[in-house]
């Protein structure tokens, strides 16, 4: 009979504990939003959240705010007032926000349905922030332009603290109609992984494509450019001291009225950077773009601020040199019906001895690098606008017959830049 009474009394302290889990989630959800909005406003200046009111029940909760959007170049800010329903469950919460003015002008008819936008929060900090996007259509008859795309869907997923993040983005199409172009995208797709190093400094991968993209103009022939990818890596090595990232960019085909050639190749690669130096380098910059921003920007404490960013990345700048490091395009290749266009550029400064670091004056001094173009001779006999281009390379002896192809090969050495055999010294800017 005792036994009995004890599972009853578990059972009951088990009902009640899930009957209270709501009232749990939504304190902890609460509590989560305004860290949340609070790091990512005092993280930059270019999206600030304000929530005006959170009204927390215990099964459920609304809150009302504005997201304010800030256009860099013109300083101007644009504020999106929303309303948002927050349903709590056992372990975590679902947001649900809206625009308080629409997702589209009234009349408008952008959409079929009403996109919508979640967040999906758990108590032990994991979150997903979806939006769904309808079929839209958007006319501006004055302008003559319209938008038109498929549903669409944006994902992203935060887990670990916000220590790591998982994106993903896929639309099938979209088009723009103008007076003089029109536009089509055909299968777009991207995904992103990314995990927090160290600062501003994160690791990861992202793999992007796009089936076809599509241009037509009343003053042009027609061009498709096919399998678009876009790939990159960050990893980290030396126990998270050092970092190395790829960028490569590629295109299967390209199609000019009845010819198509192809493949097409570009890769960027930073190696060897001091994470610390590196993570400082993006601080700086952020913080002189944030000057720049100030509501403040043409008073002469703000130009006084804006003179120490400076300062601030020329250091950064100069710390992430002494540490050593390579920058450049090792790979480029393009496929004309004339032939290939091939090259590669390439700079590199080399990590200085502790006794060495505090007499350096100027990054430029130890910089060294190649750089190394080949083209069809024939693109500049052929078509009138490379061959401007091209003329004064030409003239300056900076680009070389070599059989019927053009070439230059250069060397950067001593703050003297060697082409084709001809010297020529760099002002020392920095």
């Amino acid at each position: 009979m005792k036994a009995k009474w004890i599972i009853a009394g578990a059972g009951v302290l088990v009902v009640a504990g899930a009957g209270a889990m709501p009232w749990v989630v939504g304190y902890v959800t609460e509590q989560q939003w305004q860290q949340v909005t609070r790091e990512l406003n005092q993280s930059q200046q270019f999206v600030q959240m304000q929530t005006e009111d959170y009204r927390r029940g215990f099964f459920s909760a609304e809150l009302d705010g504005a997201v304010t959007v800030l256009n860099p170049e013109t300083g101007e800010t644009h504020p999106v007032e929303y309303r948002a329903k927050v349903t709590h469950g056992i372990t975590g919460s679902l947001i649900d926000f809206k625009p308080v003015d629409g997702w589209a002008p009234e009349g408008a008819g952008w959409f079929q349905e009403e996109p919508r936008l979640t967040l999906e929060s758990r108590l032990w900090g994991n979150a997903v922030l979806e939006l769904e996007a309808p079929a839209m259509a958007i006319n501006d008859p004055e302008g003559g332009e319209s938008l038109r795309t498929s549903s669409g869907v944006i994902r992203v997923e935060l887990s670990d603290a916000g220590s790591k993040a998982e994106a993903l983005v896929v639309w099938p199409q979209l088009s723009f109609t103008g007076p003089d172009m029109n536009v089509r995208v055909n299968d777009f797709r991207a995904e992103q992984s990314m995990s927090h190093l160290n600062g501003d400094v994160w690791t990861g991968t992202m793999e992007s494509s796009i089936a076809s993209v599509e241009m037509t103009s009343s003053a042009a022939p027609p061009v498709t450019l096919e399998e678009l990818r876009a790939s990159s890596s960050t990893e980290a090595k030396d126990d998270g001291q050092r970092l190395d990232s790829r960028l490569l960019i590629e295109a299967g085909k390209v199609r000019l009225e009845d010819e198509a050639y192809g493949p097409h190749k570009l890769s960027f690669v930073l190696e060897d950077l001091d994470v610390a130096s590196w993570g400082n380098l993006t601080t700086s910059i952020a913080e002189l773009q944030n000057t720049a921003l100030a509501s403040d920007a043409g008073s002469r404490e703000a130009f006084e601020r804006q003179m120490a960013a400076m300062g601030q990345v020329s250091m950064a700048m100069r710390d992430l040199a002494v540490e050593g490091f390579s920058v450049g395009f090792p790979e480029i290749s393009l496929n004309t019906p004339e032939g290939a266009v091939t090259g590669s550029v390439m700079i590199s400064h080399p990590e200085l001895a502790d006794d060495q670091k505090g007499e350096m004056l100027m990054v430029m001094q130890q910089l060294t690098g190649s750089m190394n173009l080949s083209m069809p001779a024939v693109l500049a006999d052929e078509y009138p606008g490379v061959r401007l281009q091209l003329a004064p390379l030409i003239k300056q002896g900076l680009l070389v017959p070599e059989g019927d192809r053009l070439v230059m090969a250069a060397k950067l050495n001593d703050m003297v830049i060697s082409v084709n055999g001809q010297e020529i010294p760099l002002p020392p800017l920095f």
